[in-house]
Order: structure tokens, then C-alpha cells, then sequence
């Protein structure tokens, strides 16, 4: 198992600030899904007779809905369920891979990576398994040989240096670690954080939980994210979010440097302002896909 990179995470100030990764400091959520996951997808799960509609699905559940930025395992087996359910697929009678192994997996496993979906397949010599690992590994190496040069959203760095010597900072994603370290080492943000948590670490309420073991009280943390899933990571562990808007990502950013950052070091974030903002995040993206309605 990896190495944990909060064990060794030093409290310098009274201010813990998490950040999501993809999607959110980096604009790196479209061409990973669609050049990287879904390809591979398509390809170990035998949807190559409705890859019209497997994209479709896996568009929606990782990058147009609610449970956009969600870990792959979860997601992925959500746009499996939606195949099941679609018309169009019924009518041409593809074949829809159940992967009940790998659904129970997920059930009682928190550490959802490639490297425990890999360690439960060798375990158990579940098919399942290993065509869930194979794929995830897949993914791991196309991502690794493709995403290059993706830099951080306009007014990352700038809200990163805002918050230097007045909040720790972590980033905190379900992103696999080596990936993230390589992306915050290629655009040299990486010496702004303390600590870069992946999916290795645990979901991101658990990350959050274990940073906030450190010393910080609740009123002082603040996690900033592109997904519901970091919002409900945010409320689950009783700390404040800030939401990156799906598409207005640099406006999002914008306000960040210029109104909300100093209202969450002065106190005055949380209530009427942060309600706002979640209200008008929660807009942005549908519950049901297109197809459905």
C-alpha cells in the first residue's frame, strides 16, 4: 500500500484548506474520461456494438451530472446500470457486463484504487476482478502517456499563493497519488501544499477526517471542489465547501481570489454566502441524463 502522505503533515496554521484536482484546479476531467477512460471501457467491457451509447452514459455519470468527479469504480459501474435501463441498447440486445464481484468490492471497500481492485483480483481470481483491474490499469497508463501540458485553471496559482502562511493546504482527490504528484511537480504548484492525497489514502471524507486529526477546528476548514461528491465529503465531516461551477470554472476562481477566500479567513463564510453559492452550484448540474426525460 502506498505510503501515507498525512502521516507526516506538520500543523503550521489554524486554517486547513483541501482541493480537489481534477476538474477543479486542473481543466483535465474532459480529456481524461474521453480520451482515457472511456476508450479503455469500451474496449474490456465488450461495448464495442453500442460505444455510441457506453460514451454517452460515461460522459454523463463522470462529467454532466451529479456524480461528476466521482471515483471510477462507482461511476463507471453507474453507467453500466444506465445501458441496462437504455432503450436503444434493450432494442439492439448488447450484452451489458453485470460485474457483480466488482460491485460488492465497492460496497465493502473505502479504498477504491487501482492497487486494491488489483490485490482483491489476485486474492479471489475473480474475472470480474481482474477485467475491472486490467481496465483500471489500462486507464492509469493511457492517462500517464497522454495528459501532458493540461495546466491549472486561471487564478489556481494566484488563490494557492492568496492562502500561503494562512492555511495549510492539502489537495485532496480521488485521483490516483503518482498522477497527482506528477501534475501539481509539472506545473510547480506542488510546493504550495503539504500534502497530496489520491485515492490510495481513502474516499475524500476520509481524507479530510484524518487531516482534521491534526488540530484544526471545523469552522476553520474548507474544502474547494468541482463535484457534488466533494460537497457531500465537505458536509459528511461538518467543514465548510467552496464549489468550483462546471463550465465557469474561472469565473469560480475569480470570485475565489477576490471575495470568498477573505470571507473564510474572516469568519464570515459560512451561512447566508456559502448557501448561496451552493445553491447556484447545484444548478449547474441535472440528476437524470437526457435520455430519460
Amino acid at each position: 500500500m502506498a505510503e501515507n502522505p498525512l502521516t507526516d503533515m506538520q500543523k503550521q496554521h489554524d486554517f486547513l484548506v483541501a482541493i480537489d484536482s481534477d476538474g477543479c484546479a486542473f481543466d483535465s476531467m474532459e480529456i481524461k474520461h474521453k480520451e482515457c477512460f472511456i476508450p479503455n471501457f469500451i474496449k474490456f467491457m465488450g461495448l464495442q456494438p453500442i460505444s455510441k451509447y457506453a460514451r454517452e452514459a460515461c460522459e454523463f455519470t463522470n462529467l454532466y451530472s451529479k456524480t461528476r468527479g466521482a471515483n471510477r469504480f462507482p461511476a463507471y459501474l453507474l453507467a453500466l446500470d444506465l445501458l441496462e435501463q437504455r432503450a436503444e441498447v434493450i432494442a439492439r440486445k448488447a450484452a451489458i457486463p453485470r460485474l457483480q464481484s466488482v460491485r460488492d468490492w465497492v460496497k465493502r471497500e473505502t479504498k477504491l484504487s487501482s492497487g486494491t481492485v488489483r490485490a482483491e483480483a489476485d486474492k479471489t481470481n475473480d474475472a470480474d476482478l481482474i477485467r475491472a483491474a486490467d481496465w483500471s490499469a489500462a486507464v492509469d497508463a493511457t492517462i500517464k502517456e497522454t495528459v501532458h501540458g493540461v495546466p491549472p485553471f486561471p487564478g489556481v496559482a494566484e488563490s494557492l499563493q492568496k492562502m500561503t502562511g494562512k492555511a495549510d493546504l492539502i489537495v485532496c482527490s480521488a485521483t490516483p497519488t503518482p498522477a497527482l504528484n506528477k501534475e501539481w511537480q509539472e506545473h510547480k504548484i506542488d510546493g504550495f501544499v503539504s500534502a497530496i492525497c489520491g485515492q490510495e489514502v481513502g474516499s475524500k471524507a476520509e481524507i479530510l477526517t484524518e487531516a482534521q486529526k491534526k488540530g484544526y477546528a471545523k469552522d476553520k476548514v474548507l474544502m474547494i471542489g468541482d463535484a457534488p461528491g466533494d460537497m457531500k465529503a465537505a458536509k459528511s465531516v461538518g467543514v465548510m465547501f467552496y464549489p468550483i461551477n462546471p463550465g465557469h470554472e474561472e469565473k469560480s476562481w475569480d470570485r475565489f481570489i477576490n471575495e470568498a477566500c477573505a470571507r473564510f479567513f474572516s469568519g464570515t463564510y459560512a451561512g447566508d454566502y456559502e448557501a448561496q453559492l451552493i445553491a447556484e452550484f447545484d444548478r449547474y448540474l441535472p440528476e437524470h441524463p437526457p435520455w430519460k426525460k
